[in-house]
């Protein structure tokens, strides 16, 4: 079986989590999305930023894992946005409805994850270490 081709990044600010997704989402990679959302959740962080710019492509396995995610987050007062989704991927959200539970604001009004500070490069760390426990 091939690895899935996405990589997830998290770069924590006290209660908040900016995570960064890059390439592919679909029926293979999407448990790793679910994973990295879980993970945070259960590390104690209650406003989940999803930054979706590298993302290429994303169906509907990606938004089930955000969905999952958004309810669970708000289960335990939180809140997860998803930012800079992708034309195709705007078109799941509208055609779906769940465009304003994911987003927060209507299309074109959506403002850059964490104030607008990227995460150093420094400071990502690849999701492979947090779920071995190397970074906290």
């Amino acid at each position: 079986m091939p690895l899935p081709q996405l990589t997830v990044y998290r770069h924590d600010r006290r209660q908040r989590a900016l995570i960064t997704l890059a390439g592919e989402i679909d029926l293979e990679s999407a448990p790793l999305v679910h994973t990295a959302l879980a993970r945070c959740l259960s590390d104690g962080i209650r406003i989940i930023d999803v930054d979706l710019t590298p993302v290429t492509f994303c169906d509907c396995s990606g938004l089930n894992a955000f969905l999952h995610a958004a309810q669970k987050t708000t289960d335990a007062d939180g809140t997860l946005r998803l930012h800079h989704p992708s034309p195709a991927l705007r078109l799941i959200l509208d055609t779906t409805g769940s465009g304003l539970l994911l987003l927060g604001v209507p299309f074109g009004h959506l403002s850059p994850p964490l104030g607008g500070v990227p995460a150093p490069p420094h400071r990502t760390v690849p999701l492979a270490s947090l779920l071995s426990g190397e970074v906290r």
